[in-house]
């Protein structure tokens, strides 16, 4: 089995303000025991602008990027110190791999396969990859997402069999505060969340949501939980935090490909109808077609979203954005005589992938 793990910034602190030692001790003996099993374990953390704020003893995290980036310059060093060190103890070896997004954007297959390999070669050498985004370059986890969609990205890159999400809160609460075991239905988990981020984090509940969605999309199954799980138990999806499922139909390669790495050149909007229709497995059709933004022509990646403003699918289009508003709300057979086409989906389900 392959685990990626992705550990958040305020997880790496205790109540104090400190370094959460013991915590990085539990997760390497956890680490340890599972790589006995055979298993390989991918660790993806954030907390370099929280070592680096340690390091330099700073009260506060600062607003502006800039420092956020040098500090985060300084915090790598740091944070990699203290993972070497303690994973040392339990007869580990990590290494530290820096990432940018645009790697898994198309065009970059080359850069995808180099980051790929390197990846692969230290897991045949026994290494514990340690993977972070290279904040002193690129600005995303610090504005948004604390590497929770990273996190999804390596699993995707990696082919993961499970996503562990170490989060503060210890899974999904209900209204009631309550923790949720198991979540199918995606639309009532995102009912739940509140609140975003925290103090030295930048994603929050509703981050780990759309990630978890995403990982789902593609197959693999996530585990929201806290900290003092263990991974022996959480490879046997037993958590004391939520676990979210995947559906059971085998997603394709090129599905996966248009949910990763196609960049979408454009929204459509639908309308609720739509969204049920493609929820069961349907193509988009015409009929439900409510709004069309961005420029795109036939064979290129789109999202669509529901009446809402939320993204549920990605999908190539058999229809150029100009088209598409000539022929939003009509019939199939209307859309043929108009376009003279034989044609009538605006995505068909074999290129469309729904989120869950």
């Amino acid at each position: 089995m392959r685990i990626v793990v992705k550990i958040g910034s305020n997880l790496l602190r205790t109540e104090a303000g400190d370094i959460d030692l013991k915590f990085i001790a539990h997760l390497a003996e956890s680490v340890k025991k599972v790589k006995e099993k055979g298993d390989d374990v991918i660790v993806v953390s954030s907390g370099a602008v929280l070592c680096g704020v340690k390091k330099m003893g700073l009260k506060d995290r600062p607003t502006d990027l800039t420092t956020r980036q040098a500090l985060a310059g300084i915090g790598q060093a740091y944070l990699m110190h203290l993972y070497d060190t303690i994973f040392s103890n339990y007869d580990l070896k990590v290494a530290q791999v820096l990432l940018t997004n645009d790697i898994f954007k198309k065009g970059n297959e080359d850069r995808f396969k180099n980051a790929q390999n390197t990846l692969e070669k230290m897991i045949q050498m026994g290494v514990v990859p340690v993977v972070n985004e290279n904040d002193t370059v690129a600005v995303s986890e610090l504005i948004f997402g604390d590497n929770d969609f990273l996190s999804v990205y390596v699993g995707y890159m990696m082919k993961a069999d499970l996503l562990v999400i170490l989060s503060s809160s210890g899974g999904l609460l209900n209204e009631k505060g309550e923790v949720v075991r198991e979540v199918r239905n995606m639309e009532e988990a995102f009912s739940f969340v509140k609140g975003t981020g925290s103090e030295f984090g930048s994603g929050g509940m509703r981050s780990k949501l759309e990630a978890t969605r995403l990982a789902l999309s593609i197959g693999i199954p996530v585990i929201i939980t806290g900290k003092g799980e263990n991974l022996e138990d959480l490879r046997e999806l037993k958590t004391r935090g939520t676990l979210f499922l995947p559906t059971q139909r085998k997603v394709r390669r090129k599905l996966k490909s248009i949910a990763m790495v196609e960049e979408p050149k454009g929204i459509i909007t639908v309308d609720e109808g739509a969204v049920k229709a493609l929820k069961k497995g349907k193509s988009l059709l015409p009929a439900g077609v409510v709004k069309v933004e961005g420029s795109f022509s036939a064979g290129d990646v789109v999202s669509v979203a529901g009446p809402d403003g939320i993204v549920v699918a990605k999908g190539k289009v058999n229809f150029s954005r100009e088209e598409i508003d000539q022929i939003k709300g009509l019939k199939g057979y209307q859309v043929k005589e108009k376009l003279k086409t034989t044609k009538e989906e605006v995505i068909h389900r074999d290129n469309l992938v729904v989120f869950q």
